[in-house]
């Protein structure tokens, strides 16, 4: 028999007695309220889906972890309030199952099973490399939807059905980077990467290119930002081998604390920024891009000039007091395709048959929620039109669309 993800409107009294079972709670299994989520109002013949997310709601990878579910959250929240949608003759309102997983892999894994199991969520949204391969070992078997906001592109080499990647691929750009900064400053890298697997990854895919291009490799470094708060005696030791660019990246504030810390040194050369951090949150850190002249990494949000950008740029700073980031508006504009893919499969129960319609669901998306450009889904990732921005004279500079 197949499960089902519903919950009728009869029963929603009954579960809001016990709303701290929905919420988010850690891996001990303890509540954590500031993830807890509010149930959505049902009537007459209405069902309440559930939506699950694992992600960092703690610990030093909290900050991403909020912006990526504030997108979900977001969308989830301005689809009820039009009504909710429509599958088969039933109308359906969104509700948002979160768990904390603190970055760790084998957390994400235990939240996603617990999601499915004991929340039927037919979809769960991963917004880490290694949650997201953990959770690949055994989604299919279990029959749910990973949405994965990773720029890993090895999450989708694995032969997995039903992993959709939703940011663009981080592979796209150590050409144009490496291009940008050695025309601009030189040949001679180092290396200050955050220690996680991705920052990893990221280097793997850099170097290459870099040495192929005539550079040098003359600092291989990595940060734990976890662990190091203080910056200077890493970037001391990066410089004494007189860098002319230095590949940073991470959570942003300490990447901007990191890249400051390599100015005040002295440092006068490029950056280039990993896709994880912003240049927009470096600003509200650094207070303006006078500190990262030269750097190269993604083009902001607030730059975009999608149809429905403005609106929901203006959305996001009125309900949450702060700019949105890709990690927001990516993730925003994913759950609008995601209901769309449902309503064209004409079920919210088969993962399968959502995943088959998910290209179709782009198209179908009205133009009024596109933040960001997306031509539509292939090999299972979004086609984003990535942009990549530089720092020149303390303005953001389109480089590359």
């Amino acid at each position: 028999m197949k499960r089902s993800w519903l919950i009728s409107g009869a029963v929603v009294v009954s579960m809001l007695l016990g709303a701290c079972a929905s919420g988010t709670t850690g891996g001990d299994g303890e509540a954590a309220p500031e993830g807890e989520e509010e149930l959505p109002e049902v009537s007459g013949g209405e069902e309440i889906l559930n939506i699950g997310y694992t992600g960092p709601l703690s610990g030093p990878a909290a900050f991403y972890g909020e912006n990526t579910v504030s997108g979900v959250r977001m969308a989830a929240d301005e689809i009820n309030e039009a009504g909710g949608f429509e599958v088969e003759g039933t109308t359906y309102k969104l509700n948002l199952v979160t768990y904390d997983d603190m970055y760790l892999p084998n957390e994400a894994a235990t939240n996603a099973r617990r999601l499915v199991q004991e929340h039927d969520t037919p979809i769960v949204f991963v917004p880490h490399s290694g949650g997201v391969f953990a959770t690949q070992v055994f989604n299919e078997q279990e029959d749910f939807l990973i949405a994965a906001y990773t720029s890993e592109p090895d999450i989708l080499t694995q032969g997995n059905e039903l992993t959709l990647r939703i940011p663009p691929a981080y592979d796209q750009y150590p050409e144009p980077f490496v291009k940008y900064q050695q025309e601009r400053f030189g040949k001679k890298l180092a290396l200050l990467p955050t220690a996680t697997q991705y920052g990893k990854d990221w280097t793997e895919e850099l170097v290459p290119v870099w040495e192929e291009h005539g550079g040098e490799i003359v600092y291989d470094g990595e940060v734990d930002f976890g662990k190091d708060t203080d910056f200077f005696p890493i970037v001391t030791n990066a410089l004494n081998q007189n860098p002319d660019v230095i590949f940073v990246g991470g959570p942003s504030e300490p990447t901007a604390l990191l890249m400051k810390a390599a100015r005040d040194l002295g440092f006068e050369g490029g950056f280039m920024v990993m896709d994880q951090a912003k240049f927009e949150e470096m600003d509200g850190v650094l207070g303006n891009y006078d500190d990262i002249e030269g750097a190269i990494g993604m083009l902001p949000i607030l730059n975009s000039d999608a149809l429905g950008a403005e609106s929901f740029i203006s959305s996001f700073e009125e309900q949450l007091d702060r700019v949105p980031t890709a990690e927001s508006a990516f993730n925003y504009q994913a759950m609008y395709v995601i209901v769309e893919a449902m309503k064209l499969a004409g079920t919210v129960e088969d993962p399968q048959a959502i995943m088959a319609q998910m290209d179709a669901g782009v198209k179908a998306l009205d133009e009024d929620k596109f933040v960001w450009h997306l031509t539509g889904v292939e090999n299972n990732g979004f086609d984003w039109m990535a942009s990549i921005a530089a720092i020149e004279d303390g303005e953001i500079v389109l480089i590359e669309e």
